[in-house]
């Protein structure tokens, strides 16, 4: 029993440890299984994730492809328009010179068809002449062959005919003088001229302060121990005044030119801001060729407004200074070219040739221009002047006498001192001191009140028109036109004033009375 008990167990123990075996067999053989399932997937997803990154690759591939594409068919594209533009200048630059070229063929064509005109006009001239000496042969082979008595005849027809010119040309200088001195026809004449030409006024003060931005550039102006001041003075030849008053320094002297050039230089020196020795020479150098265009263009100007295109240069040089010179505060060139406008419109209404006279009055006061360098009266320094650069004796003269330096001889001379006149007297024109101006009014209010029967006196519109109240009961309508009169006869004869003066009489009677 023992025995068949051990060897049960035995059995029992071997179908046990077979059946342990085949059980971690088939656990081994499942774990094999899914390892072999984990590397199928793992290798699907592998494969798929290769497939989605080749997939992405070919995309990005394509699309640079494509930017490549792109570009270089842009590229092409480009290289295309810029080698039709180079194409399109060649040919404009092609089309230009063959019209260069028809041109220059016109040209030529032209001027050979005038050379061949100024050989026929030659040919012309020259047939005149032989004419011309021909007819003067047989002239002088006639006079050989006149007796004494026929030459003498002929003399005294030649005589006859050459006075009777003579004395139709006096005829008609005797009636333009004649008409030119007639009362009535000389008013007209300037009433007209001053009506055409009717001109603002505006009375100009000699700028000679300049503005700086800060009082701290006074001390640089003047530089250590003045030298800047005095090397701006010495280049310039223009005193610079610098004192207490606030950003403001300024300029003096008697050359307006050399004025204005030192004005400029020192603006552009405190716009500048570098102000030494060196640098004040050369922005003085730049000035004074400013000033130097300036003043050229100014006498180009005046000279185009007034219609005359012959002037000298000197003589255009010296007119366009004027520009910076004034007269009581009018500015001397502007008043010029007023002159000269005035002396045409005068000269057309007297039938005479305008053109003469715009020319005297566009250059009556050129000696204002030196008479700080040159000693005299600026009307002689201008005839002188004008002389000097070829103008015409009439023109000359007109300049000279237009301030009676010399007796005026012909009408042209009348011609520029009353234009001149005119121009200076226009209200507002000239200034005058506030004094000279306040006796003015006074002295007018007091000729019209020492009159019998005026009872109050106002002089208006800057004293060039008096109202004059008077009472009615001493005053009757009659006596106020003969008062007006006597008034303003008094006022001619006891005065000097610019233009005119316009008497207004006022006879106002009035009845009063208070409702109650």
């Amino acid at each position: 029993m023992q025995i068949i008990i051990g060897l049960v167990c035995l059995v029992v123990g071997a179908a046990i440890a077979y059946a342990y075996a085949t059980s971690k067999n088939n656990s081994r053989v499942r774990e094999a299984n899914m390892a072999v399932e984990d590397a199928k997937s793992q290798a699907d997803r592998i494969t798929s994730d290769a497939k989605r990154d080749a997939e992405t690759t070919k995309k990005a591939a394509m699309v640079e492809a494509r930017e490549q594409i792109l570009q270089l068919k842009q590229h092409s594209e480009n290289e295309e328009k810029k080698r039709k533009g180079e194409l399109q200048q060649m040919e404009n630059r092609i089309m230009q010179r063959e019209e260069s070229l028809d041109r220059r063929s016109d040209s030529l064509d032209r001027k050979e068809h005038q050379l061949s005109s100024l050989q026929g006009q030659i040919d012309k001239r020259k047939g005149e002449v032989d004419e011309l000496m021909r007819q003067q042969s047989a002239e002088l082979e006639r006079i050989a062959d006149l007796s004494r008595e026929d030459a003498h005849q002929e003399l005294l027809d030649r005589v006859r005919s050459e006075s009777v010119r003579e004395e139709a040309q006096i005829l008609r200088e005797s009636e333009q003088r004649v008409r030119a001195q007639a009362d009535k026809t000389a008013r007209e004449i300037v009433s007209t001229a001053i009506q055409r030409c009717a001109a603002d006024q505006a009375g100009e003060i000699t700028v000679t302060s300049v503005h700086i931005p800060s009082d701290d550039l006074k001390g640089r102006i003047i530089g250590r121990e003045g030298r800047n001041i005095r090397t701006f003075e010495q280049v310039s030849g223009v005193s610079l005044v610098i004192d207490d008053t606030p950003e403001t320094v300024v300029l003096s002297s008697f050359d307006p030119v050399r004025r204005e050039t030192a004005r400029v230089a020192l603006e552009n020196l405190i716009a500048d801001g570098r102000i030494h020795p060196a640098r004040i020479e050369e922005m003085y150098k730049k000035a004074e060729t400013l000033v130097g265009e300036r003043v050229r263009e100014a006498g180009e100007q005046a000279a185009f407004d007034a219609g005359i295109h012959d002037l000298h240069p000197e003589l255009v040089k010296t007119l366009g200074a004027l520009r910076y010179r004034t007269s009581f505060g009018q500015n001397v060139l502007q008043h010029s070219i007023q002159v000269s406008e005035l002396c045409g419109i005068m000269a057309s209404e007297l039938g005479l040739d305008p053109t003469p006279a715009k020319r005297a009055g566009l250059l009556h006061d050129l000696g204002k221009a030196i008479d700080h360098e040159i000693e005299g009266p600026h009307a002689v320094i201008g005839a002188d002047l004008c002389r000097r650069y070829g103008e015409r004796p009439e023109i000359v003269h007109a300049v000279e006498a237009h301030h009676a330096d010399v007796e005026p001889s012909t009408v042209l001379d009348v011609l520029v001192q009353a234009a001149d006149a005119i121009s200076a007297a226009r209200p507002g024109a000239r200034r005058e001191s506030a004094e000279t101006y306040i006796k003015r009014l006074e002295k007018l209010e007091e000729i019209s009140n020492a009159h019998e029967g005026v009872e109050r006196t106002y002089a208006m519109q800057a004293g060039r028109e008096l109202h004059v109240m008077v009472e009615p009961e001493k005053v009757s309508d009659a006596e106020a036109t003969v008062l007006a009169h006597d008034i303003a006869k008094q006022i001619e004869d006891e005065m000097e004033y610019p233009g005119q003066v316009r008497v207004v009489v006022i006879r106002e009677s009035r009845a009063v009375d208070i409702a109650k």
